[in-house]
C-alpha cells in the first residue's frame, strides 16, 4: 500500500523524500540550520566499529569509514571502494567458488590525503584476524590466504565456499566492519590501544570533525570523497540517551532526525508542526533473549510457555501503536528469504497447564519452583527508554497469571551494549536470566553471526543456543551461491528456532523517522538507512 499524507501525518511511500530546491529563511522551520543536518543518537563509546556493534556506530560510520560494499535504496549491493560486485558470472568469484576477487578504485584517497589501496584491505583483514584485536571471526576464519597481485586487486582464497562474503568483507551490511588505514595503524601491537580510535580517519562522503563525549559527534564534508561532496555540509550526532528528551528536541526543533521512533512516540510527532514521520520496511526485529546457561530457563517447556504468556499483540497495538508485525520468524517479511510460521496465540491458560504438568509449583508467594529452582527472573535492559519499561511491566503482569516474577535492573546503554571484554551487560550471562532489544538482520539470511553456537567474548550467540540441525543448516548456507538455495537454509534454521525457542520474537520492526520537513531527498533502505547521503540536504 502507498499512501501519502499531509505535513505531521504519517507518511507512506516508495521514493525519496523531496523539498523544495531552496528555501528562503522565512519559509523554513524555526530552528532549521541551512545544510546542517541534526541527528539524535543514543550513548557512544566508540568510533571504531571494529570495536563496537551499536546501532549508532553503523550509521555514522557509514558516513564516514571505507568499505568494499554499499547497499542502494532497493537493498541491493553496490560496489564502493571496489569495482564490481563479485561473482561468477563475472569472474570475481571461481569456478569451485573458493577464490574471491576484488578489483579496487584507482585515486582514491583517505580523508587525510594518503592514497588507498590493496595494502589497506589486507592489512584490514589481517587485523580481524588478530587475537590481540578481540573480533568476531565468522567467515573470516574460512580465509586461507590473501594474494596482491597488485596495488588494485585483492584475492581471497577460502578453505570453504562461503556466499555471505558479499556483506562480511567490508560491507556496511553484516558485521559492518571498515577498512582501516595501513599508514595510521600498522604500528599498534592493537587496533583498540590506537589513538585513532578517538577520531579515525576514513573514506566516506564525510570526515569526523569532533567527538565530544556523552554530547555529540560532528562530521563534516569530506571534499576528498571519490564520488565528489555532498550536499550537507555537516552531519551533528547529539548524543541523548533519553527518549523524552529525543521527542522535545524533535517538537523544539533542535533534532531534524530521529531514527528509529518507537511506535508509542508516534501520535505526539504526528501532531508537531514542521515534522514528518516516515515509515519504511525494516530488517530490524525485537526480540526476548533467554539466557540458556539459567537452570529455570535450560527447560523448553518453560520457555514455551513464557512465549505462551506473552501477550505480543497488546504490547504493539499499545505501546508500539501499531508500528511492526507480529511473527514468529526472525526473518524480516519484505526480505528475499523471508519464512512464514503460524502464529501461536497467547493463551496463558494453555502454558498454567504446561507448566504444572512439568512439575513446576506455584509456592504461597505466587512464583513458581521446580526442584529449588524458583522462577523469579532477572530482566537486564538498557535506561532512557520509557518505552521499553512500559512494555516490560505489561509483560510482568502476563508473567503474573502463570507464577512467574521478573526483577528488573536498568543499566546505561553504553554499558549493557559494550563488549565482553569491557564489562558490557548483554554479553555477560552471569548478569541476566532475559533481556530485550533489537538485531538487525542481514541481506542474505545468515544467521550464523547470531546463533551458530559462538558464545560472547568469542561471539555473538547471546542465548548460549547451539542446536544441532540449525546449526547444519547455518554450516550449509554459507556454500550455496544462489538465493533460492540459501532459502531452504534459512527455513530449516527458523523451523528449529521455533521449536526450541531460545528467543522470543516480540514484533518484526517498522523503521519510523520523524523528520523535519526542510530535509530534502532522504531515502533510507531497510538495511543500511545512512549508506545513501549524498544528495541529502537541509
Amino acid at each position: 500500500m502507498k499512501r501519502v499524507v499531509a505535513v505531521g501525518l504519517v507518511l507512506l511511500f516508495s521514493g525519496a523524500l523531496t523539498g523544495a530546491a531552496s528555501l528562503s529563511p522565512a519559509e523554513r522551520n524555526p530552528g532549521t540550520i541551512p545544510h546542517v543536518l541534526r541527528v539524535a543518537a543514543g550513548d557512544i563509546s566508540t568510533l571504531n566499529p571494529h570495536l563496537g556493534v551499536f546501532a549508532d556506530i553503523a550509521n555514522i560510520s557509514s558516513l564516514t569509514m571505507a568499505y568494499l560494499v554499499k547497499w542502494d535504496s532497493r537493498n541491493e549491493p553496490y560496489p564502493e571502494l571496489a569495482t564490481a560486485i563479485p561473482s561468477m558470472a563475472n569472474g570475481g568469484i571461481s569456478k569451485d567458488g573458493l577464490t574471491i576477487t576484488y578489483h579496487l578504485r584507482r585515486g582514491v584517497r583517505w580523508s587525510d590525503g594518503a592514497p588507498f589501496s590493496a595494502d589497506d584491505v589486507i592489512f584490514s583483514t589481517n587485523a580481524v584476524l588478530d587475537p590481540a584485536n578481540n573480533e568476531g571471526h565468522s567467515g573470516w576464519d574460512f580465509i586461507t590466504k590473501i594474494d596482491e597481485p597488485d596495488k588494485y586487486t585483492v584475492v581471497y582464497h577460502l578453505k570453504k565456499r562461503f556466499s555471505p562474503f558479499v556483506e562480511t568483507f567490508f560491507s556496511t551490511s553484516g558485521t559492518a566492519y571498515c577498512i582501516l588505514p595501513k599508514h595510521l595503524l600498522s604500528g599498534y601491537k592493537s587496533i583498540s590501544e590506537a589513538p585513532y580510535n578517538q577520531l579515525p580517519v576514513g573514506i566516506g562522503p564525510f570526515k569526523y570533525e569532533r567527538w565530544d563525549r556523552e554530547q555529540d559527534v560532528v562530521l563534516v564534508a569530506n571534499s576528498l570523497y571519490f564520488r565528489g561532496r555532498p550536499k550537507l555540509n555537516s552531519i551533528i550526532f547529539k548524543i541523548i540517551p533519553d527518549r523524552n528528551t529525543m521527542l522535545i528536541q524533535v517538537q523544539a526543533h533542535e533534532i531534524d532526525l530521529w531514527y528509529t521512533v518507537p511506535g508509542t512516540y508516534l501520535t505526539r510527532l504526528e501532531a508537531t508542526p514542521g515534522v514528518l514521520v516516515l515509515q519504511r520496511p525494516s530488517y530490524e526485529w525485537y526480540h526476548l533473549d533467554f539466557n540458556l546457561t539459567s537452570p529455570a530457563l535450560q527447560d523448553v517447556v518453560v520457555r514455551r510457555a513464557l512465549r505462551l504468556a506473552y501477550d505480543r499483540a497488546t504490547a504493539l497495538h499499545k505501546i508500539q501503536h501499531d508500528a511492526g508485525t507480529l511473527s514468529e520468524s526472525p526473518t524480516p517479511p519484505n526480505s528475499p528469504y523471508s519464512v512464514e510460521e503460524q502464529l501461536i496465540p497467547y493463551d496463558p491458560s494453555l502454558a498454567n497447564s504446561m507448566l504444572d504438568k512439568d512439575g513446576w509449583k506455584v509456592g504461597p508467594d505466587g512464583v513458581r519452583t521446580k526442584n529449588g529452582v524458583a522462577l523469579n527472573l532477572r530482566y537486564a535492559i538498557y535506561s532512557g527508554a520509557p518505552d521499553v519499561d512500559d512494555a516490560i511491566e505489561l509483560l510482568r503482569q502476563n508473567w503474573q497469571q502463570i507464577g512467574v516474577a521478573i526483577t528488573v535492573k536498568h543499566y546505561p546503554l553504553s554499558m549493557f551494549f559494550a563488549m565482553a571484554k569491557d564489562g558490557g551487560i548483554v554479553y555477560d550471562q552471569a548478569k541476566w536470566d532475559i533481556t530485550s532489544f533489537a538485531w538487525k538482520n542481514d541481506a542474505l539470511g545468515d544467521y550464523s553471526g547470531t546463533y551458530g553456537c559462538d558464545f560472547p567474548p568469542n561471539g555473538s550467540d547471546v542465548p548460549h543456543w547451539c542446536n544441532r540441525e540449525a546449526l547444519a543448516a547455518m554450516n550449509a548456507f554459507p556454500s550455496h551461491y544462489d538465493q533460492r538455495q540459501r532459502n531452504a537454509d534459512v527455513k530449516q534454521f527458523v523451523e528449529q528456532f521455533v521449536e526450541d525457542v531460545p528467543v522470543i520474537v516480540v514484533n518484526q520492526r517498522v523503521n519510523v523517522y520523524a523528520l523535519n520537513s526542510d530535509v530534502k531527498r532522504f531515502d533510507p533502505n531497510a538495511i543500511t538507512p545512512f549508506d545513501n547521503f549524498m544528495d541529502v540536504d537541509i
